[in-house]
């Protein structure tokens, strides 16, 4: 008679002879770590579904944290490493402890190699309101001091309004500017009758000028992409001035991107023309819906 059995991990058997699925590999390496132990960062990040994560069938490794003095180990395709930091609330499905959607952000997000990894992470996490910016400032601050500038940064670009990477490197290249006041990112726009308009990526406030960030990369097909572009309709319809920038000349043609606001603003400045609109900044990035 052939095995009936596969050996999965040491003493972790499959009792089928067959590759072990997506979820068998996940129960295996939480029987292989023990009891005490709960799937971490990157996994834990993919097990939850947050953006900018590889999906849990693409990694290569299945991470998993255990109290300390338990030691690290690697093994075949399973990753433990122990922590200190035991009083968190984990997630439970089945047989799986999962840790919980702020700290696996943390974590994947201080493994990520590139800033704007960390940032795309962070950023986007928050703004779909898939963490709580205070709980993930509480998983930054407790976790070791390599690495916390970086994390505590993409979380000041969230909660300052900013949506997406090339948004926080507008805001950033802007706000190096010793011609334009401070900008907002993304706030709430009301015309005088009370008629929402569509949201800039970055408001400059005094002359009601708009720097609107497009990008195809965010949009499904060509008709959203049309639609989009033509949105802005509405604030010209308004008489806001409207700035048009791509993410592509951010990143390539940053003085000159700023030097197109810089004279928007101070030609709108000149008119001694306001549009009449309110901007209300957006200050509600502590919860979750």
């Amino acid at each position: 008679m052939g095995q009936r059995f596969r050996m999965v991990l040491p003493g972790v058997v499959l009792l089928d002879p067959g590759l072990p699925n997506l979820d068998q590999r996940l129960v295996a390496a939480q029987l292989f770590a023990g009891p005490c132990a709960w799937l971490a960062g990157t996994t834990a990040a993919a097990f939850h579904g947050l953006p900018h994560m590889p999906s849990l069938d693409e990694l290569r490794r299945v991470e998993l944290l255990v109290p300390a003095p338990r030691r690290p180990r690697d093994v075949s395709w399973v990753s433990i490493r122990r922590t200190h930091i035991v009083d968190e609330r984990l997630v439970e499905r089945g047989p799986l402890q999962i840790s919980c959607r702020a700290r696996s952000l943390v974590d994947a997000a201080a493994a990520a190699g590139p800033d704007r990894d960390v940032r795309a992470m962070i950023i986007a996490a928050v703004q779909q309101r898939l963490v709580r910016a205070d709980d993930v400032l509480h998983w930054i601050e407790v976790r070791r001091p390599n690495g916390r500038i970086r994390l505590r940064a993409a979380l000041d670009e969230a909660m300052a309004g900013v949506w997406s990477v090339p948004e926080g490197d507008l805001l950033r290249l802007l706000g190096s500017s010793s011609v334009l006041p401070k900008a907002m990112a993304n706030p709430e726009l009301q015309d005088d009758q009370g008629r929402h308009l569509t949201t800039p990526d970055v408001w400059i406030d005094d002359v009601a000028l708009a720097v609107m960030v497009h990008s195809r990369q965010y949009h499904a097909d060509a008709l959203d992409w049309e639609e989009t572009v033509e949105v802005d309709a509405d604030l010209g319809a308004a008489r806001v001035v409207v700035v048009p920038v791509t993410p592509a000349s951010i990143a390539r043609e940053p003085a000159r991107v700023l030097d197109r606001v810089e004279r928007a603003y101070v030609e709108a400045a000149r008119s001694g023309f306001r549009a009449a609109v309110t901007a209300t900044p957006r200050t509600s990035f502590a919860r979750a819906s």
